[in-house]
């Protein structure tokens, strides 16, 4: 049967003929993502830099709409926001590893209310195994947040980079199962399929 073969054709898209893009993609993802989690420190340092330019541009791109925008009041609104935006990112490019220790507790905060609201879902689920596995996770949220604020400030050093980096890893390997899911049954080695006795 073809159906299923031509089943994302029908679509608009395959990914038939752009599966080998996709791995290679997914691939390079992958080696990303381990870098970044063999250098966490250098990873860390590197998002609290993006963050700072984005805050910087942030404010400059509202700085240029306020002299844009007509009437005093609309216009002081938006230059006080790109002031306390273009501030913010001149902040954190100026010590990035303060921005980094405040990252990493708001990081601890987002694990920790994550994990109590899963777990409080959880309880009120009917018993089944969806209710065991979303109580799982939210456990180990909450044990991931008592961990690093225990380990606080020294787990700013390499909390963020090690997430960043597991999760470019999750998502490279995530892209080179759809890639290989996708492959057409023509591109499978010909010594796959070749009968024994030949």
């Amino acid at each position: 049967m073809t159906t299923s073969n031509h089943s994302n054709e029908s679509d608009g898209y395959s990914l038939e003929n752009d599966w080998r893009t996709l791995a290679i993609a997914g691939g390079i993802v992958g080696l990303i993502g381990l870098f970044a989690m063999a250098a966490p420190v250098i990873t860390g340092l590197s998002v609290s830099l993006l963050l700072g330019v984005l805050l910087v541009a942030g404010g400059v791109v509202h700085g240029v709409h306020a002299f844009a925008a007509q009437g005093w009041r609309r216009s002081s609104w938006q230059l006080a926001l790109a002031l306390v935006s273009v501030l913010a990112g001149l902040a954190v490019l100026a010590a990035p590893v303060v921005a980094l220790v405040t990252l990493t507790l708001v990081l601890v905060a987002y694990l920790a209310v994550h994990g109590v609201t899963e777990l409080a879902t959880a309880m009120r689920m009917p018993p089944s195994t969806g209710r065991t596995s979303v109580a799982v996770s939210g456990g180990i949220a909450i044990v991931l947040a008592g961990l690093l604020w225990v380990g606080f400030p020294a787990t700013a050093a390499w909390a963020i980079g090690l997430l960043v980096g597991a999760n470019l890893l999750v998502s490279g390997l995530s892209m080179l199962t759809v890639a290989v899911a996708a492959r057409p049954i023509d591109d499978v080695s010909p010594a796959a399929t070749k009968p024994r006795g030949a």
